[in-house]
């Protein structure tokens, strides 16, 4: 097919990724271009993590951060240093997203999940400073997504003493995921903050909240996860699907959602209703960008 003036050959368009659902690789790919006009706002410019799933949510997946060898000559790629990587590798070479015939090549690729950083990368591939603060709300059995919102809602007001306003989002599946836009002078410094924030929620809410990772502390209790703040971390981008039973969505919530929440179902959404919202209310993190927040103590 072509798209944009872009030719692209798509295979195995009947093959069942999500087999519960009975979904195909053909209907990820559609779901992808009916969503790209708000999808793609989250993923441009940024470095893209791939999770591929070749086989389906049943069967086995991989991150894949470097492009594919087989990638078309005009999918835009970033060199980008990755110290530190699992693989002993000095850099990686990432696809990133900025128009809709690289999205549905990648969508063919069975990359059902999209995973940023909060940063973004120039024209010439240089690295910025953090544009988004997030946190992540992660439960511990027998907590789920309801109790996520509660904490959700309680960050939000910590936030907003702080002058920052935040969007609120499903994270496809257990919990939740708070984003700021920010302005920020330094790399480490939505880290800092964030770590700051949960912190003082777990001292307040020592029966709900706990910043630690160690699972053993999380039973019954809701995770506040600063740590994907971290430049080397990405975090599911908005509207990407999950690899879950079902095609669930990281869709971006309304608060009165998120206030009225008391079953899973009230905030997870399937990719048919996540395109049915979007027709309904547009894009629910359309203001994210223009909120720029500066972080207390800031003043670079």
């Amino acid at each position: 097919m072509e798209v944009l003036g872009r030719r692209l050959r798509l295979t195995n368009l009947g093959k069942v990724l999500y087999p519960e659902a009975g979904f195909t690789k053909g209907e990820v790919i559609d779901y992808y271009v009916r969503v790209a006009p708000v999808l793609l706002p989250y993923l441009a410019g940024r470095p893209l993590t791939l999770r591929r799933f070749p086989d389906g949510v049943v069967g086995g997946s991989f991150f894949e951060k470097n492009v594919s060898r087989h990638a078309p000559e005009w999918v835009r790629t970033v060199r980008v240093p990755t110290p530190g990587s699992s693989r002993g590798a000095e850099f990686a070479d990432f696809v990133v997203v900025d128009d809709l015939a690289t999205l549905v090549w990648v969508a063919n690729l069975a990359a059902l999940e999209l995973h940023v950083p909060q940063w973004r990368v120039g024209r010439r591939g240089e690295v910025r400073v953090p544009d988004l603060l997030v946190f992540d709300l992660d439960p511990g059995a027998p907590a789920g997504v309801v109790e996520c919102c509660g904490v959700a809602l309680r960050l939000r007001e910590l936030l907003a003493a702080d002058g920052l306003v935040a969007f609120v989002k499903s994270s496809g599946s257990k919990g939740l995921q708070l984003y700021v836009s920010v302005s920020v002078s330094g790399p480490e410094l939505t880290s800092r903050y964030a770590r700051a924030v949960a912190e003082r929620l777990a001292r307040e809410c020592p029966g709900e909240v706990v910043s630690v990772m160690a699972k053993a502390r999380r039973v019954g209790k809701v995770f506040i996860d600063w740590s994907q703040n971290n430049p080397a971390k990405t975090t599911v981008a908005a509207y990407s699907l999950r690899a879950r039973e079902w095609p669930w969505v990281s869709a971006p919530l309304r608060w009165s959602e998120v206030a009225g929440c008391r079953v899973p179902e009230d905030v997870l959404f399937t990719a048919g209703e996540v395109v049915e919202r979007v027709g309904e209310v547009g894009d629910l993190f359309a203001g994210l960008a223009s909120g720029v927040g500066r972080l207390p103590g800031d003043v670079g």
